[in-house]
């Protein structure tokens, strides 16, 4: 995932990004929220692989992913 999903403080302010591109991880997230499916993602932008879109997903799962810290 790491090297498709990049952050460059220089390219989208710094937000996570596809690799080589100005595609930022939120709009791939926004659009698959939206019911676009991945088929149509790629057909709209081809420079995207299913494995770009597959890694934006991958990155949100792990972005939400925290410890739950219960108070004693």
């Amino acid at each position: 995932m790491t090297e498709r999903i990049v952050i460059d403080p220089e390219v989208c302010g710094g937000r996570p990004i596809v690799a080589g591109t100005r595609m930022r991880v939120s709009d791939v997230l926004d659009a698959l929220a939206s019911s676009v499916t991945i088929d149509e993602l790629l057909g709209d932008f081809p420079y995207l692989a299913r494995e770009d879109v597959l890694a934006c997903l991958a990155y949100g799962a792990r972005a939400i992913d925290h410890a739950v810290v219960k108070a004693a």
